[in-house]
């Protein structure tokens, strides 16, 4: 497991011990940004996309690589997360863009990993 998941699965992990101290307030959670992330008139995939130039203009690390594994999940291609961050730094300019190695490196990560 490289860090690129590793950071993946240690987030997950620190939602799981905080559900336990603070179960309604995760569920909660959990059910509103499952509403925002379900299918309707935007795809799930384009959703990530979205979610992911967010998180590059906010510079939010951990989402940047979930939405950019999720993306790919849900059927992106990196052309198109390429186009995310490109409307992302176009938007926020070099604080976007200096997340580009970020986004290379969790394309090179989970590209092998979506089948």
């Amino acid at each position: 497991m490289n860090e690129y998941t590793k950071a993946i699965h240690e987030y997950k992990e620190s939602v799981k011990m905080f559900q336990q101290t603070s179960s309604d307030f995760t569920n909660a959670y959990h059910a509103f940004t499952g509403a925002a992330f379900a299918d309707g008139a935007v795809s799930q995939k384009d959703k990530h996309l979205i979610a992911l130039g967010v998180s590059l203009g906010t510079q939010d690390e951990y989402c940047i690589l979930y939405h950019t594994m999720e993306a790919l999940h849900k059927g992106a291609s990196e052309q198109e997360v390429y186009e995310a961050f490109q409307v992302s730094a176009a938007l926020r300019g070099g604080s976007a863009f200096s997340q580009l190695s970020l986004v290379q490196h969790a394309l090179s990560e989970f590209r092998g990993q979506i089948q």
